[in-house]
């Protein structure tokens, strides 16, 4: 069993910077995919980063490139997320998530996090 747990969401203002932190225990093996997820109040849930097992390769949803930047942690085992320059349109609930695979994706994650409140205001 895995689980997936968020931290480091909260209030700030528009141009300020969080780091949001996603801790894996269980049976995560290193290889596996891991990504960030985010849900709007009325909208789906949508895409934001993703990060290869040896977190040598990334991708972003373009809403984020340039601004947020994913990162895994030493073991390789858990995943960041840097988000600067933050804008009101980047307020939603953080997921993080994790799959196996080798390729990128934006889909198909097997494991998810309970989520955690990011709130940018103007």
């Amino acid at each position: 069993q895995v689980q997936l747990v968020e931290s480091g969401g909260g209030l700030v203002q528009a141009g300020d910077s969080l780091r949001l932190s996603c801790a894996a225990s269980g049976r995560l093996e290193k290889r596996y995919l891991m990504g960030w997820f985010r849900q709007a109040p009325g909208k789906e849930r949508e895409f934001v980063a993703s990060i290869s097992g040896s977190g040598g390769t990334a991708y972003y949803a373009d809403s984020v490139k340039g601004r947020f930047t994913i990162s895994k942690n030493s073991d390789k085992t858990g995943v960041f997320l840097q988000m600067n320059s933050l804008k009101p349109e980047d307020t939603a609930v953080y997921y993080c998530a994790a799959r196996g695979g080798i390729e990128l994706a934006t889909s198909g994650y097997d494991y998810w996090g309970q989520g955690t409140q990011v709130t940018v205001s103007s």
